[in-house]
């Protein structure tokens, strides 16, 4: 990954939306919960009622039993103040545990949500976007929501209906004192708009510098046998090293503002605890004022700026957590995949013919990959696709299970007869199975990941397709059979092992229609022989199309289609085409020159350099 952090913003082209925006939609995620929020809120006016109520009570007992040396009187108002500062605590305590289970219930539903969406993007999605930034917007933007719903919400909440009981009781007890108190008003409105404006630009840098390095791990730890391989370690480390830098240096630009804002609270309080002496203190001189409401509106002009500096604490967890409210929404804002119209009808069982009819696809419109593609495959015919890197072979077979859709008036494909846009996506991919160069397994067990091919396939099933292409041999060897536990991506297990469980599930999934995109090219040449034998069993009475890779492969198929620049240049079996001299042959002694002669080689079935053995695409 060569992008920068901004470059990366600017080519997914998922520009924020307005932080107001945002937060009304994370306010609207609340909505589920309303009675929750009741409750919440009633302890939050409790807790906010006897904070307000604490400094009228000081006040009385300092114009009264203080002043007049009366100890019952006092032990009351103390009592009574003890009370009042208890409900306080209860409130307090209530409030948080409420909010927080509201946060971890809109979190939960935040990750249903977008693991929901991640499943119906289409490819396409994925293409342009890295991994390991998406997989940090699921995991660090929602933990970083999380911190703020179930802590700084609340504590934001509380302070906020603290303000507005302390504003009333100093209104109602000396409006005078209370207007000089909130002078300084305008200057921390102007102040945190000021700090506002420039945290909003530094956290959402920093939230992308933190997908940026996200991507980069994910990246480089799944290419650390490429990077030992080539000696890239080093070079790795210190491109990893300016990332992590940047995010460093990202961060701490958006800390130091946000941090610049509790001092600047802390100068206004001074200066609005200052004015209040100094205009108090010469009301009690002139007699026009009691020390007693002099003393309570000190206690409310502390209470009046505490709320404002626990809110600049949290507010370094406000602007992060809109920034990833952000990155967020623009995963669930995501166009999904199409669905299909309603009233299509579902394929239903089919013999496997497949045609393309003047098929011209891009995944760039303006770029386009194929050109004018025909060709058809009948029922239980295996049709291998070979050409030079960047051909469009692999863009043939992902067009089949629609997962790029071909737009209309630009050609047709049918499986049957059927176009299969007109059909449901779902029912024709049943019909369709893929296996791919590099084979995925999942965290689980063998049978789990052969079971996948099929949901609901039993244990006798999955053995089944097992023994179909030969995996059952080595699966017996493992510790633990059919139940070994595999790590992320089959660890532990050899290549070829891992395409045998490939194969496997492909087998279980029963198709008509079998995808095999150079499925056998890294496998060894003993291995293949295993998977060879398997073929003629999987083959049998399915449609394959082959992007051919090995010698036994191209030679034995019903038909060769040989792709030059998103076009079919050459079709036929492999004498016709060796007869011809066109560009397959020019591929095949290219890349065969140094076997024996054919017989020999495939009755040995020799090492074989591949045909076409390019890109995806």
């Amino acid at each position: 990954m060569s992008q920068t952090i901004e470059a990366l913003a600017a080519a997914s082209g998922e520009r924020a939306e307005d932080r107001g925006a945002v937060a009304r939609r994370l306010v609207g995620e609340l909505r589920p919960f309303r009675r929750e929020i009741g409750l919440a809120f009633g302890l939050i006016v409790l807790s906010a009622s006897a904070q307000a109520l604490g400094p009228l009570l000081v006040a009385r007992a300092i114009d009264g039993p203080i002043a007049d040396g009366d100890r019952g009187g006092l032990a009351w108002l103390m009592a009574a103040l003890f009370v009042v500062y208890l409900v306080g605590t209860v409130g307090t305590r209530g409030q948080i545990a409420q909010v927080g289970e509201i946060g971890q219930r809109v979190l939960a539903s935040l990750r249903d949500r977008l693991f929901d969406r991640f499943q119906h993007l289409p490819l396409a999605f994925f293409d342009r976007r890295p991994v390991g930034d998406l997989i940090s917007r699921v995991t660090n933007d929602v933990d970083t929501l999380n911190q703020f719903l179930s802590q700084g919400l609340t504590q934001l909440l509380g302070s906020f209906f603290s303000l507005i009981g302390i504003v009333i009781a100093m209104l109602l007890l000396d409006l005078g004192l209370a207007l000089v108190s909130f002078t300084i008003i305008p200057v921390m409105l102007l102040t945190t708009s000021v700090f506002a404006r420039r945290a909003r630009v530094a956290f959402r840098t920093a939230r992308e510098a933190t997908g940026d390095v996200t991507a980069e791990l994910q990246e480089e730890i799944s290419g650390i046998r490429e990077a030992q391989a080539f000696n890239r370690t080093e070079v790795n480390i210190e491109r990893f090293r300016r990332r992590n830098a940047a995010n460093r240096d990202a961060n701490v630009q958006a800390v130091g503002i946000t941090s610049a804002f509790a001092p600047a609270m802390d100068v206004l309080s001074t200066l609005a605890t200052a004015l209040v002496i100094g205009y108090g203190g010469y009301q009690v001189y002139q007699g026009e004022q009691t020390v007693g409401l002099l003393a309570a509106f000190l206690i409310y002009v502390q209470q009046f700026f505490r709320p404002i500096q626990l809110a600049s604490q949290v507010y370094t967890q406000a602007q992060s957590s809109l920034a990833s409210g952000e990155r967020i929404y623009q995963i669930l804002d995501a166009a999904p995949e199409a669905a299909d119209p309603p009233g299509t009808p579902a394929l239903g069982a089919v013999r496997g013919r497949i045609e393309f009819d003047r098929v011209t696809f891009g995944y760039d419109p303006a770029r386009p990959v194929l050109r004018d593609v025909s060709f058809s495959a009948e029922a239980g015919e295996t049709v291998a696709i070979v050409g030079p890197t960047g051909a469009g072979k692999t863009t043939i077979v992902n067009l089949i299970p629609r997962f790029y859709e071909v737009p209309e008036g630009q050609g047709t494909i049918r499986v049957d007869g059927h176009d299969i846009r007109r059909v449901t996506r779902q029912s024709l991919r049943r019909q369709v199975a893929t296996v791919l160069q590099e084979p995925f397994l999942f965290s689980g067990t063998v049978a789990d990941n052969i079971g996948y091919g099929r949901e609901g396939a039993t244990r006798e099933e999955i053995v089944a397709a097992a023994r179909a292409v030969d995996a059952d041999r080595f699966v017996a060897a493992l510790p633990e059979g059919y139940d070994t536990p595999l790590g992320e991506g089959g660890g532990g297990l050899s290549e070829g092992q891992r395409q045998l469980l490939s194969f496997a599930r492909a087998v279980l999934a029963d198709p008509r229609i079998l995808i095999l995109d150079e499925a056998t090219s890294r496998i060894d040449t003993r291995t293949e022989q295993t998977i060879q034998a398997a073929l003629g069993r999987l083959l049998a009475g399915r449609t394959s199309i082959v992007i051919a890779h090995r010698l036994s492969t191209v030679r034995n198929a019903d038909q060769i289609l040989v792709v030059d620049g998103g076009r079919i240049v050459e079709r036929g079996d492999h004498g016709a085409l060796m007869a011809r001299d066109g560009l397959y042959a020019t591929l095949y002694r290219r890349q065969f020159r140094d076997l024996r002669a054919p017989s020999t080689a495939d009755d040995a079935n020799a090492e074989a350099v591949g045909v076409g053995t390019g890109a995806v695409r």
